[in-house]
């Protein structure tokens, strides 16, 4: 009984990287050969995919390219993970285009540094267990959220619109903005769209291991050369890609500064933190291993850190690009370091080329990306399902939407903490038995002037003026009441604080209280808040309560 109480034991490999456990279980060159396809295929994917991203997060293309490389690398090789393939996330978009719009880029690098630290610490300090606690239709809620926002954001891409002034960031003025532009649309850029999500969505439905997004974007590259259409590519918005990492360098660091970000890196921390083990959850379904959380974390915090000293931009556990690494047959986390890899290898020897391709095809990669992240058939299920998750999920979509991605998910978390603690209080119940000529037998030998109160559930605050109202309903004065916690799991301060509302009252009838059935957690924080010997006797069972009464005993059989 007593290890009930024992702290729980942390496994000697939780800071272990998956790579070093890959490694001892041995190493071949079959395994080499396989994380080298897989790694090839993810590169495929997250090579014009990083560059979107990066520039619907209002940086520019080889911000997503040097994130991949560097935080997918270490992400890899840190992580806690088998298959976990990091990078610049759709998820992220808004929310760094709300930031580099607000303190410019090197505000972002410095949210990305600061972010990272607190990955790591939370990492170390071993609370990424906790993160798994966020509701789940609050994961559903900002996903969709987001998605929406990604979808009307790469409407002016996708059209080629010319907005006279710059893009508005609330959703209501941004849809009034593009509708204002339509007689500016590029039907080159709208085609090239067309054509990019057609061939993106013929090539997942015929031809699904094929690398749909590099197809797509590299046939709109090469129509929109061979017919000299007008349309904006990267070369003409961004004057081309690098072709190596930059030179290492911290962000500007000042006091001021960090007071100034540290809301924005929090949203970042906590959103890249739910990502991420996300998607090692995704990963483990699919390939029936487990990850270790904090581990996770920790290569999450380094990686962010790394991403902000070489340039790049916030980067997290990738769900898409995990699971392709699962389905291409990766052996372990070499597949993703090989992946980060080959981007690099491709801008030393094809960036140039990169300079080609029109954004109105990255735009369709990312309607593309936002469809799919919308999660409609779980949207309309958990709507379906009970008016909670409902008022849960709805209240995260629209916060997300209208007004930013923090407020919908602290808010949706308040509701959905609220919500359970009321179906938590709902399930407590308390049967009462008494010895009545009328009443049937129970569970129980009732004996006359004995009243039984059994208490089902967790006994906490939401639960605690309930029960003590139910305890007190009873006008008769019996010889003593037993009070029946073997159904209890846990009780708190308020619980407590209830117990002797009704202790007191039944002391000046001169009745005396036996509990009984507690646990020995139960029983202690009871013991903490005051009640013991003599307002209450504590009993074994409730037949050995009954038979002290009967023989007038004063015991306490499970005295420590």
């Amino acid at each position: 009984m007593s290890d009930t109480l024992q702290p729980k034991k942390i496994s000697k490999d939780e800071f272990t990287p998956k790579l070093v456990t890959a490694l001892r279980e041995g190493y071949n060159l079959e395994a080499f050969r396989r994380d080298a396809i897989a790694g090839l295929t993810v590169a495929i994917v997250a090579l014009p995919l990083s560059m979107a991203i990066a520039i619907a997060s209002h940086a520019s293309p080889e911000k997503g390219l040097y994130t991949a490389i560097v935080a997918g690398f270490i992400i890899s090789a840190f992580g806690g993970s088998r298959f976990q393939i990091g990078g610049p996330a759709g998820a992220f978009i808004v929310l760094l285009a709300s930031i580099i719009d607000r303190h410019g880029f090197d505000g972002l690098l410095l949210v990305t540094l600061m972010a990272g630290f607190i990955l790591l610490g939370v990492g170390l300090l071993r609370l990424g267990t906790y993160i798994k606690y966020v509701p789940h239709p609050v994961t559903v809620g900002f996903t969709a959220g987001i998605a929406v926002i990604i979808f009307v954001s790469q409407i002016k891409e996708l059209l080629g619109l010319q907005l006279p002034g710059a893009e508005p960031a609330e959703l209501v003025p941004k849809l009034e903005a593009l509708w204002q532009s339509l007689p500016s649309l590029n039907s080159g850029a709208t085609a090239i769209a067309l054509l990019s999500v057609g061939v993106i969505l013929v090539l997942r439905k015929f031809r699904p291991h094929w690398p749909g997004f590099l197809i797509a974007v590299v046939l709109a590259a090469v129509l929109a050369f061979a017919l000299q259409l007008n349309v904006e590519t990267i070369t003409t918005r961004f004057g081309g890609i690098p072709r190596t990492l930059p030179f290492p360098a911290l962000p500007a660091i000042s006091f001021d500064k960090i007071i100034l970000l540290l809301p924005d890196a929090l949203a970042v921390a906590l959103l890249g933190g739910i990502e991420s083990l996300l998607s090692a959850v995704v990963a483990d379904s699919m390939s029936g291993r487990r990850h270790r959380s904090n581990m996770e974390l920790v290569a999450q915090g380094l990686a962010n850190i790394a991403s902000s000293v070489f340039g790049g931009i916030t980067a997290t556990g990738t769900i898409a690009r995990t699971a392709t690494n699962v389905r291409a047959g990766a052996h372990g986390p070499v597949a993703g370091m090989l992946h980060a890899g080959f981007i690099l290898l491709f801008m030393l020897v094809a960036a140039p080329l990169a300079g080609y391709i029109p954004l109105s095809a990255l735009a369709a990669i990312l309607i593309v990306v936002a469809w799919n992240m919308a999660e409609r058939a779980e949207f309309k299920l958990l709507l379906m399902n009970s008016k909670a998750d409902a008022v849960v999920l709805l209240a995260t979509f629209l916060l997300v939407i209208f007004v930013d991605l923090p407020t919908g998910i602290v808010v949706g978390v308040v509701l959905g903490c609220l919500m359970f603690m009321h179906r938590m209080a709902e399930a407590i119940d308390v049967e009462t038995h008494h010895h009545v000529s009328e009443e049937p037998e129970t569970e129980y030998k009732t004996e006359p002037g004995i009243i039984i109160h059994r208490i089902s559930g967790a006994f906490f605050f939401g639960a605690a003026s309930a029960v003590a109202a139910t305890l007190e309903r009873i006008n008769e004065v019996p010889k003593a009441f037993i009070l029946d916690f073997s159904q209890v799991p846990f009780v708190d301060s308020s619980a407590a604080h209830a117990l002797h509302g009704f202790l007191n009252k039944v002391a000046k009838q001169g009745v005396p209280v036996y509990f009984t059935g507690a646990s020995l957690h139960v029983r202690r924080e009871l013991l903490r808040n005051g009640i013991k010997k003599p307002d209450v006797r504590y009993g074994e069972s409730v037949e050995s309560c009954i038979a002290a009464i009967k023989q007038g005993l004063d015991f306490d059989s499970s005295d420590e």
